[in-house]
């Protein structure tokens, strides 16, 4: 699917993944629900479930409305736990390296597609509180611009 598409191009079900399902993955999953609702079935996973959701990631998301408080990490392996199956998906969308390449494994003998969206790892970076707000800030922005380019505005838009 081409850069900039539209609303109506939305998968049925996407995937997002990172490497602990506490920052990057929980960030685009609580940004594309808050973007498109209930037009497409949204979920996030880990390679590990090692972490707790970041409190930074919490922060910065809630500052534009986007609740992430309640989540709860979970692995590839957790999914189907969870009542998720992978080949259920129609897009995944990788956020880190190592996701990509566990993704990519997962969904050999599936039919999906797998993206890699290289996302900022925000974690561990910056020296006081302000400036790792303004990196955590950094990767939420970095991945909602690539949701409004590849989908559009969603509902914001159309509530306008």
């Amino acid at each position: 699917m081409a850069e900039g598409g539209k609303y109506e191009d939305l998968p049925q079900s996407v995937l997002f993944c990172c490497d602990h399902n506490s920052v990057r993955s929980p960030m685009a999953e609580g940004i594309m629900k808050q973007l498109f609702g209930t037009q497409c079935y949204i979920q996030s996973v880990g390679v590990k479930n090692d972490l707790e959701i970041d409190g930074f990631a919490i922060a910065v998301c809630a500052e534009i409305g986007v609740e992430l408080s309640r989540h709860r990490s979970r692995s590839f392996d957790e999914m189907e736990d969870w009542g998720d199956d992978l080949s259920s998906f129609d897009l995944v969308l990788a956020l880190s390296p190592a996701s990509q390449r566990r993704a990519l494994d997962l969904t050999q003998f599936y039919h999906l597609d797998v993206e890699y969206w290289p996302i900022l790892d925000p974690t561990g970076l910056g020296d006081d509180r302000k400036a790792r707000l303004d990196l955590y800030r950094q990767t939420r922005d970095q991945i909602k611009d690539r949701l409004l380019a590849r989908w559009g505005p969603g509902i914001e838009a159309k509530a306008k």
